[in-house]
């Protein structure tokens, strides 16, 4: 018998969580704290490096569809909330048969009697799923030939495995209660999903300008400061960078980090005068807050997005973005929160000359805008599904 509505248990399923580091990892504690303030009890599975309520999961994990039945038999919550990406749950590309593509997770959503949300985190057009096979660089010690036949097997299984990979996003869907997803964009490569956008907003409790803030990071005390912040990963499009010629006025503050499971060797250098790489590595979320009140905009030359927690972090603190022309960031683009080119060093440095041109209209929109994805609202929002989906369960029983 399912229990009362007045205190929902939700049971939050993500193998990223803080002090994990990850973007699925920091979305799903931030939403996580937003539920509990709206009284909902919320438990978190996640790896056993984060520190949710219960740990085990992992992409290397071939038992997770098992510990989370076991964890949900256990514990009865009322839903189960999957924040899915493919891989931190352990994707398993098929070289011969792609309808036998499978992840660690695909049983559990198989035999799970309890009502489950699913938030979708990836989705590509084909251009862009091409882009991921070239991004990888095998950075083993093996021998050349090695390392070329294992190249060559990993770009056979992806493209053989471009439409599995959507099919796997599509039955994931089919299971659940509802779909989550963070663009119309998402919506329509999955096949439906409720849009909710990725929340986002300051984390710092006392206000900080942005000349203290930038002295807190030994920033230019004067003109315009654009972020490139993230993951150390060719699909940031970093590269281009520091090929710019970037616009007298203008500086480009670039902070990396490595992620848990990342095994590319991507280092550009970044050596121009105009360029300042700070090497900070994963910032705490006060210090991410910081960071943002320094600049003026966010730069985003992705090769790949299915959706940008830094495009919206920017956002929440008034920041603007320049982007590359993905759909992802056209639709948001198309707002007039921010400018997307072509993917060129010189489309990029124009656009910061427009942007800067017309820096007051931008801010303007993203000012109105940035009310909409606090972790208030979304959380608001999150909060109405599941209220709808444990009152339907408690019909059917």
């Amino acid at each position: 018998m399912l229990r009362s509505v007045e205190k929902p248990r939700i049971l939050m399923v993500s193998t990223e969580y803080p002090p994990m580091k990850g973007g699925v990892g920091r979305y799903t504690f931030n939403l996580t704290q937003a539920l509990r303030k709206l009284d909902f009890e919320v438990n978190v599975v996640s790896n056993r490096l984060g520190n949710g309520e219960f740990s085990g999961l992992s992409p290397k994990n071939p038992e997770n569809s098992n510990l989370l039945l076991e964890i949900v038999e256990r514990t009865k919550p009322d839903l189960v909330h999957v924040q899915y990406e493919h891989g931190l749950y352990g994707l398993r590309l098929d070289p011969l048969n792609p309808r036998k593509t499978t992840t660690n997770i695909d049983l559990f959503y198989k035999y799970c009697q309890t009502p489950i949300v699913t938030t979708f985190h990836s989705a590509y057009p084909f251009k862009q799923w091409l882009n991921l096979i070239t991004s990888f660089k095998d950075s083993s010690k093996r021998n050349m030939l090695s390392k070329f036949s294992n190249n060559t097997i990993r770009c056979w299984k992806m493209l053989l495995n471009y439409h599995s990979f959507h099919n796997l996003n599509k039955e994931k869907l089919a299971k659940s209660k509802a779909g989550i997803v963070f663009s119309n964009y998402m919506s329509k490569m999955i096949g439906g999903g409720e849009v909710i956008l990725h929340g986002a907003e300051s984390s710092s409790s006392v206000y900080i300008s942005q000349d203290e803030a930038r002295k807190l990071f030994n920033l230019p005390e004067f003109g315009r400061i654009a972020l490139a912040l993230g993951f150390m990963t060719a699909t940031k499009g970093w590269d281009i960078i520091e090929k710019m010629n970037i616009p007298e006025g203008w500086t480009v503050v670039v902070n990396s980090s490595k992620n848990h499971y990342n095994t590319e060797k991507f280092n550009p250098n970044f050596v121009k005068k105009n360029i300042i790489n700070l090497q900070k590595d994963f910032l705490t979320e006060k210090e991410l807050s910081f960071l943002f009140s320094s600049a003026d905009a966010v730069i985003l030359p992705y090769t790949v997005s299915s959706g940008s927690g830094v495009m919206f972090d920017a956002l929440a603190h008034g920041l603007p973005f320049v982007a590359t022309s993905l759909e992802f960031f056209k639709e948001f683009s198309k707002k007039g929160l921010g400018i997307t080119v072509n993917r060129s060093p010189d489309e990029f440095s124009k656009a910061l000359v427009t942007l800067d041109r017309d820096y007051m209209k931008y801010i303007k929109t993203v000012e109105s805008f940035r009310k909409e994805i606090s972790w208030q609202a979304i959380a608001s929002q999150h909060a109405q599904i599941y209220t709808q989906i444990i009152k339907k369960s408690m019909i059917a029983v």
